[in-house]
């Protein structure tokens, strides 16, 4: 091989290894994940645990219970997909637009990162599509930079969650627990966080929007028969004291503030 053809070998070798690599595919097309719940029996729940659907368009597909424990759906289109009681710990959501229903949804430690789940305010003919996650389990879940308008997060374990820089605008946090969250820098204009807990949340003095002078419902327990009792707490400071007038919560929310 004579000098020139080596000198161009050595310059493709080197271009071949600094090229980035190719984004890996999905392991599945919508259609063969269409098929697959198509054909489940009834009450039959997929297992997509630890498989790729990066990128996909999922939308308006239902895997209520399925196992995608560990499954990569970044980037995904989950518009209006169902994933009641799914198990979803692990899974990697960063950059995907989850405007989906997720209740009692298991997402602990879930990369949510960047994930787009404001609801489209220019298309609610239908009324209001927005993601949805009562009841659901994001415990260290990552939702840093993640766009949160107007989601529904009641009853919801946040504990330990990252939603440093999260826009948390018109969010409604109604008795999730925040205890330990990260809020830095996050955005809270109009976010409702009644009967939420928010003790150890990091950050706080750092959330724009924040009504700082204002008070908020906790839930507390009294006695062995752990009685739910309401009382009426500062944002900032320790001192409690009862309400002169307590509001009424219905029998489910009562129950769930027990649990």
């Amino acid at each position: 091989m004579n000098s020139t053809r080596c000198r161009a070998a050595v310059r493709f070798t080197a271009w071949a290894l600094l090229a980035p690599l190719p984004a890996l595919s999905a392991d599945f097309t919508r259609e063969q994940v269409a098929e697959q719940l198509a054909a489940l029996p009834a009450g039959g729940r997929i297992n997509l645990a630890g498989r790729s659907l990066n990128g996909l368009d999922l939308s308006r597909l239902d895997f209520t219970g399925g196992d995608l424990h560990g499954a990569d759906l970044s980037g995904a289109n989950l518009f209006a997909a169902k994933f009641q009681d799914a198990n979803l710990t692990g899974a990697n959501l960063s950059g995907a637009r989850v405007v989906s229903r997720l209740g009692h949804a298991d997402l602990t430690g879930a990369n949510l990162s960047g994930a787009k789940m404001s609801a489209d305010m220019k298309n609610q003919s239908m009324g209001l599509m927005r993601a949805e996650f009562p009841g659901a389990n994001l415990a260290g879940a990552n939702l840093s930079g993640a766009e949160l308008g107007n989601p529904l997060f009641r009853f919801a374990n946040l504990t330990g969650a990252n939603l440093t820089g999260a826009d948390l605008h018109q969010a409604d946090f109604i008795g999730a627990n925040l205890a330990g969250a990260n809020l830095t820098g996050a955005i809270a204009t109009g976010t409702n966080f009644e009967a939420a807990e928010i003790k150890n949340a990091i950050g706080l003095d750092s959330v724009k929007g924040l009504d700082r002078t204002g008070s908020h419902w906790v839930a507390v327990t009294t006695g062995a028969g752990r009685r739910l009792s309401l009382r009426w707490q500062a944002w900032f400071g320790d001192h409690e004291f009862e309400a002169p007038h307590a509001q009424q919560h219905s029998a489910d929310e009562q129950n769930a503030f027990e649990e």
